[in-house]
């Protein structure tokens, strides 16, 4: 089942030339980025993606000019991180597609998908305490 899941997203993707990592990322980093620096560290706790990950990531962004790094303004250890217009403008756009292949993927479900989402809450809770 995830196997098809994920294949019908690097499916929604592929038109926007994001893997799915690089999806979850800009679009967090989208909806963080308000009027506040975003550090890498905070950028991947939101995203629950692996630090040096999430930094591999970003550098292949930030050369297709989607997002930017710069020095962050309070932490001299830290990189703050902004999205450009290209790159929110795209994440936007990718956000439209990935939300119409989970609502075509779970439509089985019908309108209250609650019992399976508390289910997956569940499974969740119970394999993050061993």
């Amino acid at each position: 089942m995830t196997n098809r899941w994920q294949a019908a997203q690097r499916a929604a993707l592929k038109p926007f030339g994001l893997t799915h990592v690089q999806f979850v990322l800009i679009a967090s980093l989208t909806w963080l980025d308000a009027d506040r620096p975003v550090s890498q560290r905070e950028l991947a706790n939101h995203a629950a993606t692996d630090p040096m990950m999430t930094s591999q990531v970003l550098r292949v962004l930030e050369r297709r000019g989607l997002i930017r790094r710069s020095a962050h303004p309070t932490d001299g250890r830290a990189r703050a991180l902004t999205v450009t217009p290209q790159g929110r403008t795209l994440a936007n756009r990718a956000v439209i597609a990935v939300e119409a292949c989970d609502d075509g993927f779970f439509a089985l479900l019908g309108k209250d998908t609650r019992p399976f989402t508390r289910a997956l809450a569940t499974l969740g809770t119970r394999s993050n305490n061993g």
